[in-house]
């Protein structure tokens, strides 16, 4: 019975403290109130503002850029600053100081950074990817790192988007792509032919030259403005190396390459010039010959 009058003692004072903590502060009380429901308004109204803006962003860089995937990249930054910004409005009208709210804003960067370290590299290196634009979507590329290649997709804000030549995807964070030697290949209009073929020594080398040079002249893939050129590349063990040059669009780069090889190969063959293969020629000495044939008959007596 005594603990429960204590209780009730102790309610009907921790009720008194408050209420004189309400009569003490209440004009703080309800400014606080209205703080807290102007901020709401404001955030209703800076949303609809905020969207109202992010159209005619989204206008705006769609006139600027041209690149579809550096124009999603800004506006999507931008989008997130103006929220930044209204961030900061709210917590001005709340009483947050704005010294108090920028460090605020820097130890969640700080602490968002090293939870998401390698998020924030790929980050940095997409924008490093659209600001000097090594490649864009379209264009065939190799990467010297990992030996990854394909027609870029798109280029996303943490990765970027190849399709293989056999249809497969893949997904290439732009930190390797930003920090590896890159290979455009379908950055120039126009690519040179460069391949060599081996003839015997005892196949006729003019005619085979000549036999070259007109496949490359009757090539209708072949750019006619841009010099052509057959040569001796190499004196080989077994053969003779001849090699060849042309231009040709880089479109169709890999189909005047498996013409001309085909067209070559079936030349060849019609004149009768040899494309040497890896062989081993064995000789016995006549004395040796001799030995073996004695210890085998030596055997055979035995």
């Amino acid at each position: 019975m005594e603990n429960i009058t204590d209780l009730q003692e102790t309610t009907v004072q921790e009720a008194n403290r408050l209420i004189t903590y309400l009569q003490g502060n209440s004009s703080h009380i309800l400014l606080f109130g209205l703080r807290v429901l102007f901020a709401i308004a404001v955030f209703l109204v800076g949303r609809k503002v905020i969207h109202f803006l992010s159209k005619s962003v989204d206008r705006f860089f769609g006139r600027t850029i041209k690149e579809e995937n550096e124009h999603h990249f800004m506006f999507s930054l931008s989008k997130a600053g103006m929220y930044i910004v209204l961030a900061g409005i709210l917590g001005g009208i709340l009483g947050i100081p704005s010294t108090s709210f920028a460090a605020l804003i820097a130890s969640i960067g700080v602490g968002v950074s090293l939870a998401l370290k390698e998020s924030m590299s790929n980050l940095a290196g997409g924008m490093i990817l659209l600001m000097t634009k090594p490649f864009i979507a379209g264009e065939y590329i190799r990467e010297d790192g990992h030996g990854n290649e394909g027609t870029v997709e798109k280029i996303g804000l943490f990765y970027t988007t190849l399709i293989t030549p056999d249809n497969q995807v893949i997904h290439l964070p732009n930190g390797i792509l930003a920090n590896s030697g890159i290979i455009n290949v379908s950055g120039q209009k126009e690519r040179e032919l460069r391949c060599t073929v081996g003839i015997s020594y005892e196949s006729d080398l003019k005619k085979a030259k000549a036999l070259i040079m007109g496949i490359l002249d009757r090539e209708e893939l072949v750019l006619d403005d841009r010099q052509k050129q057959v040569f001796v590349d190499e004196l080989g063990e077994s053969a003779v190396v001849i090699g060849w040059r042309a231009w040709v669009s880089t479109e169709n780069y890999w189909k005047a390459k498996w013409n001309i090889t085909e067209q070559i190969k079936l030349g060849f063959d019609e004149e009768n010039i040899e494309i040497p293969f890896s062989q081993l020629d064995v000789r016995i000495r006549k004395e040796e010959l001799e030995r073996i044939r004695i210890d085998r008959e030596s055997t055979k007596e035995k």
